[in-house]
């Protein structure tokens, strides 16, 4: 598996959680008082996160990502759906 291929994997999991994490854990968790479903999220977005930006440092040269490029790639992780626009923005050329 290509370096590319595995970034958009991760990428899409770590949007999928961030989004799970924040429009359905957190609103249960505070309204229904029930923790679990964050507790259940947060362990794996945040290993997702640290491996979406490790590996965003590893493809900037590969990619040839500018620094404009290369913090919009690292600002998209901390907005809602920003890795999905990664996605289709940076990577969706390669079709691996």
């Amino acid at each position: 598996m290509s370096k590319v291929k595995l970034f958009r994997i991760v990428g899409f999991l770590e949007g999928l959680s961030y989004v799970l994490l924040l429009f359905i854990a957190t609103p249960i968790k505070y309204t229904m008082g029930d923790p679990q479903y964050v507790r259940f999220l947060g362990m794996p977005h945040g290993l997702l996160f640290i491996a979406y930006i490790v590996l965003s440092i590893i493809l900037k040269p590969e990619l040839k990502w500018n620094s404009r490029q290369f913090n919009l790639v690292l600002l998209a992780s901390v907005i809602p759906f920003g890795t999905f626009y990664i996605d289709k923005k940076f990577l969706s050329f390669n079709n691996e």
